[in-house]
């Protein structure tokens, strides 16, 4: 029986008639599951997510109730809420159909997590050309702030929660949370060193802060309404509830895809929901997290030992879409965006395109990132010019390599390891640019002015 999908997030976003403003939502069930909550302790609320094993969903996996419990609730200090709608990791778009289709849903879950850490102040740090998704936000919050729904006293409760919108401008490094917070701050959005500058200890105003992501907080409201145990039931252990996929690429279907975390295969996914490749095609390689995620090779298999012990031998089409296994075969789920590559692929030239982003978005704060990211770029872009060196491709991977390890924030990894395992998984292609068996393109292709 082929793959199909299980929504709960999007359950209601692509259904005809079904509109972003709060008289259809509350038509829905909308702030039913807000209502129960303030009617629980706050820290009841916490063991509720505790117990449900959400792990973050924009990009570390990182257990939600593990992170909220890391507050000093006795510090005296105001505690804030921030929603990281930053989304600018290549091949993601799940978050934003979530804020431009169901606003509301996102509105419920943060102050169903507000009022559960005890914030008074909450924002949206929404990407910065997402301008119509912060529009839509502004109004949400407004028709939730005349219903009661935040602001003061919600819900004659006693509890007291604002909330803002702020636009980023654009830059990709705001993704990272202590980069996002900086730029909140008014200041550049150069990350901050962790430790000591862990968020929920000194994070906004140097106050106890959680940053989250949309679908993250989104998917707090479902785990409140059904209970922490029932919602750690869907999915696989360690990987509960379910998880939206954007799909991105050389296939027929491309689009945005939920169902529970683990449920289906890499081959179920392409094949199944996404329609398969364009006829005449064959799979080349897949980008599983984000191009910030390591390639893999379609060609290849991948063997080992699953967390208990279980030994497993897939090809790429076995690899369950959870957290974990796409670590066993060297590579991280990340944002969750699958980018399909056939055999039509320039693999350097895809390699390229990526450099150029990540050169391009570096803050340029730690040496190692700044100056690494630059000359990737400059060697990818000289290949594709048509004048490729035999030692380039060795070239890239010791880069790729001195700036793992050596930076702040994980942009150093986010750009070094596409260029490791495009190298690792394709070194051939690399040669041949070296041999002339590649057309040249003009190396301002490869640079962002």
């Amino acid at each position: 029986m082929a793959a199909q999908e299980t929504r709960m997030l999007l359950k209601y976003t692509d259904e005809p008639g079904y509109t972003p403003d709060i008289g259809c939502y509350i038509k829905h069930g909308g702030y039913e599951t807000l209502k129960k909550a303030l009617k629980l302790k706050p820290e009841e609320l916490r063991q509720e997510i505790k117990d449900s094993e959400i792990r973050g969903r924009g990009g570390a996996g990182f257990p939600t109730g593990v992170k909220w419990g890391f507050i000093d609730y006795k510090s005296g200090k105001p505690v804030y809420l921030i929603c990281n709608a930053d989304e600018s990791e290549p091949g993601t778009f799940k978050d934003r159909q979530l804020m431009y289709k169901d606003p509301h849903q996102l509105l419920e879950g943060m102050m169903i997590s507000a009022y559960a850490i005890q914030a008074k102040l909450s924002f949206i740090y929404i990407r910065g050309e997402m301008f119509r998704g912060a529009k839509i936000l502004e109004q949400a919050i407004e028709e939730a702030r005349a219903k009661g729904f935040l602001g003061d006293n919600i819900c004659g409760s006693g509890y007291s929660c604002d909330m803002l919108v702020h636009r980023g401008a654009g830059a990709y490094i705001c993704g990272e949370e202590t980069g996002l917070i900086e730029s909140l701050e008014g200041k550049r959005a150069y990350p901050r060193i962790k430790p000591p500058y862990f968020p929920a200890v000194f994070g906004l105003y140097q106050c106890p802060t959680i940053v989250n992501n949309v679908e993250t907080l989104c998917h707090v409201k479902h785990a409140i309404d059904m209970g922490g145990k029932e919602f750690a039931k869907i999915g696989t252990p360690g990987n509960t509830g379910t998880r939206i996929w954007s799909v991105s690429g050389h296939i027929q279907k491309p689009g945005y895809y939920e169902f529970p975390c683990g449920g289906i295969t890499m081959g179920e996914l392409i094949y199944d929901l996404c329609g398969g490749l364009y006829p005449g095609r064959k799979l080349k390689a897949v980008i599983p997290g984000g191009t910030s995620s390591k390639v893999l090779n379609a060609e290849d298999r991948y063997t080992g030992k699953l967390k208990d012990g279980t030994p497993f031998d897939w090809s790429i089409n076995d690899i369950p879409l959870d957290f974990d296994s796409f670590v066993h075969v060297g590579s991280m789920s990340g944002s969750a965006a699958v980018i399909v590559m056939d055999d039509s692929t320039d693999m350097v030239e895809a390699l390229a395109n990526i450099n150029a982003f990540y050169a391009h978005e570096s803050c340029g704060q730690c040496t190692p990132c700044r100056e690494g990211c630059l000359w990737m770029n400059k060697i990818t872009s000289r290949m594709m010019a048509g004048n490729a060196k035999e030692t380039d491709a060795d070239l890239l991977h010791s880069v790729s390599l001195q700036i793992s390890g050596r930076t702040i924030c994980a942009h150093g990894e986010a750009a070094a390891w596409p260029t490791e395992s495009f190298v690792d998984k394709f070194r051939d292609e690399f040669l041949a640019k070296a041999s002339g068996n590649a057309s040249a393109k003009p190396e301002s292709a490869y640079r962002l002015i």
